[in-house]
């Protein structure tokens, strides 16, 4: 199994490595194509580019951006040229959001061989790696995906559980959505009762974008009430951010589960509890 994080030096000596496969995942909430954009005018070489919309994300299913099918995400891998070997390389503006969703996928889809790269297309640029605006193709190749359907929960498996004292529930969106001071996104303002709050933001370095050290990550995550003991399940505002804290909670030693429609999902059904509360 590929290492959860690697850095731009280690990608800039295996940039014609045959066995990687390169995927840049630039995307801005709210600003359809700009992903795009960016990554025309200039990528890593090699380097693919899927949007979390059009490409991460299933037409139906709970929330915002549900997970795309079995099927459309095989179809999609394939067609990247992933095949069971092939170690995949994800990366995004460095904010550690959205390569994180990418790597989730590939490793709920039961594709292992994954890392992101850390400090994403900024710490590229920073260490002087090579940029390229060509589109590459790849032949088809054949990837399989075989579901871990354990790995997700629904809203009624968050709202049987969020009272349990051997579950912790963490929120990854902004305080302030969180509190309900502000909530411009999705139907109501707030969070699920017994929620606490680890925005996606603080498991990151802000001077470099880069994922912090395991130890401070794991010393970080047990000040909200994470154990080994408990069930912890993540979410969001729509199944996205979620997944840096679920990289971090890995990389501090945590195994978690996603709620997949998140805030998105658990505000638009009016018989959920919805809570408001400042933090301490």
């Amino acid at each position: 199994m590929a290492n959860d994080l690697v850095t731009s030096d280690w990608l800039q000596q295996r940039l014609q490595d045959s066995g990687l496969r390169i995927v840049d995942c630039r995307w801005i909430l709210g600003q359809p194509g700009e992903g795009r954009r960016q990554y025309e005018a200039g990528h890593i070489p090699g380097a693919i580019h899927l949007d979390v919309e059009e490409h991460l994300s299933g037409k139906d299913g709970p929330g915002r951006h549900p997970l795309p099918t079995r099927f459309n995400f095989q179809k999609l891998m394939r067609a990247a040229g992933v095949e069971r070997n092939t170690h995949v390389i994800v990366y995004d503006s460095g904010k550690g959001m959205p390569a994180p969703r990418l790597w989730w996928l590939l490793r709920f889809y039961g594709h292992e061989n994954v890392s992101v790269l850390d400090g994403g297309w900024e710490a590229w640029l920073q260490a002087g790696g090579p940029v390229q605006t060509d589109v590459p193709a790849y032949p088809e190749a054949e990837f399989l995906a075989r579901p871990k359907r354990k790995w997700v929960v629904d809203k009624e498996g968050v709202d049987s559980i969020r009272d349990e004292a051997s579950t912790l529930l963490i929120d990854a969106r902004s305080p302030e959505r969180y509190r309900g001071d502000e909530e411009t996104i999705d139907a109501k303002a707030g969070h699920i009762p017994g929620a606490e709050n680890f925005h996606y933001a603080l498991t990151l370095d802000p001077a470099t974008g880069r994922f912090l050290p395991p130890d401070q990550l794991k010393q970080a995550f047990e000040k909200i009430g994470v154990d080994k003991t408990r069930k912890i399940v993540c979410y969001c505002g729509s199944g996205v951010s979620a997944c840096t804290d679920i990289l971090a909670l890995n990389l501090a030693g945590f195994e978690v589960q996603l709620y997949e429609g998140s805030w998105s999902d658990w505000s638009a059904d009016n018989n959920l509890q919805v809570t408001t509360k400042k933090i301490a």
